[in-house]
């Protein structure tokens, strides 16, 4: 059974030098490791801790993604990462994402599949009971 569930995290992120390409704006990449860490800090900001699932064989990884590159960040750009659940299905769910700048343009646009999975086999697993009540 799939849930559809409105809840958003928001996360600043400053542009770093190590961040930008040789031009100085961000290279595209790296927009992939902000919204890992607004995904991150989102489950956190639940009471979730990811390391507690590792010890009970469970981990979350990335299945699919789309992403929209609309315009660049740039050195020093403070930028907000959103994470909203769209989608909760019984062994992934699906995010959809944005990087935002400070005038409120939208930068970046993604829609990511995480999926659970047993670290043992790494096939997809339900997800743990807990995680699916702090998103509700």
């Amino acid at each position: 059974m799939e849930t559809q569930a409105p809840s958003c995290f928001n996360l600043p992120i400053r542009v770093y030098i190590e961040d930008t390409d040789a031009g100085g704006i961000v290279f595209y990449a790296n927009y992939l490791k902000f919204m890992e860490r607004a995904r991150t800090e989102y489950i956190r900001s639940l009471g979730v801790e990811l390391r507690a699932g590792m010890q009970q064989n469970i981990s979350y990884v990335v299945h699919s993604l789309e992403v929209k590159y609309h315009k660049p960040a740039k050195l020093d750009d403070l930028v907000t990462v959103t994470a909203v659940v769209a989608k909760v299905g019984k062994t992934y769910l699906i995010f959809d994402q944005q990087v935002v700048a400070e005038n409120k343009a939208v930068l970046v646009s993604a829609q990511v599949k995480v999926a659970c999975v047993s670290l043992d086999t790494g096939k997809p697993r339900a997800i743990d009971t807990g995680l699916i009540n702090a998103i509700r």
